[in-house]
């Protein structure tokens, strides 16, 4: 069943998606060389505790999973997809990393997800993340009462392909609100005018990742959770949970606004 929130339940949830963008924001600033994935994990489980909110992701256990998630934050480097468990590992200069965070408050739940280069950038790496917020902002543009699910799915598919990029079939969006993971999916590729029609105060979370090397294929790690590229090739992960309404998509995890200066 997918529930149909009202104006103030998507407040509720903007409030959510607020700790989750301050948490992503908090540790792109720390993402530094020689930083450690734990440590990035660490700065984001603050930010949530200070905001009065717990994790999405931590000990949560969806099916295809072996264990419980360890970590607040999915840190996923270069040729990892998504789910990459946050560990020991230090950054180095050129990596790509895709940090995918979520985090509920008063009973309801915010999930988005940046790419970002740390150190010196090379092109390549550059632009496949700029294709993949491209393809997000398209995938949010098309969220809007009438349309239907497919419309959302080749607004992305049509940019990450135009690129030559691949994409793994089996992981894409999905529905958010009182759980993190709720009907619908939302595919990243996809035909228009197809699927379940969007209607105001349906959630979804928007997601594109986009593989470098044009494969679709990825492989599970060890560990049960982490996908890698099977070419090696890197990869970029975007996300954003964003509300259809009457006035249009409301992107629920956008970076809170500065405050405006004071007039003396």
């Amino acid at each position: 069943m997918i529930e149909l929130k009202s104006p103030g339940e998507l407040d509720a949830m903007r409030a959510a998606g607020v700790v989750v963008a301050d948490a992503l924001a908090a540790v792109r600033e720390h993402a530094t060389v020689g930083v450690s994935l734990l440590e990035l994990d660490g700065i984001a489980h603050q930010v949530i505790r200070d905001a009065g909110a717990g994790s999405s992701f931590l000990h949560y256990l969806p099916s295809f999973a072996p264990t419980p998630f360890p970590g607040v934050i999915c840190a996923s480097v270069n040729d990892l997809i998504v789910h990459g468990i946050p560990d020991r590992y230090r950054l180095r200069d050129g990596d790509l990393v895709s940090i995918d965070c979520g985090a509920h408050l008063d009973g309801w739940h915010g999930d988005s997800a940046v790419s970002f280069v740390v150190g010196r950038a090379e092109p390549a790496d550059l632009l496949l993340i700029d294709t993949a917020r491209r393809a997000l902002e398209a995938g949010i543009a098309a969220a809007v009462p009438g349309a239907r699910i497919g419309d959302v799915s080749h607004a992305i598919g049509v940019i990450g392909r135009a690129a030559g990029y691949g994409m793994p079939a089996d992981f894409g969006g999905h529905g958010i609100g009182r759980a993190m993971h709720e009907a619908p999916g939302v595919p990243n590729e996809g035909a228009p005018g197809r699927g379940l029609t969007l209607r105001p105060g349906m959630t979804i979370a928007i997601e594109p990742m986009f593989h470098a090397g044009g494969s679709d294929a990825y492989y599970a790690a060890e560990d049960g959770w982490a996908l890698h590229t099977v070419d090696g090739s890197r990869a970029a992960h975007v996300e954003h949970t964003v509300a259809v309404t009457e006035d249009g998509p409301r992107v629920l995890t956008a970076p809170r606004q500065p405050a405006a200066p004071r007039r003396s």
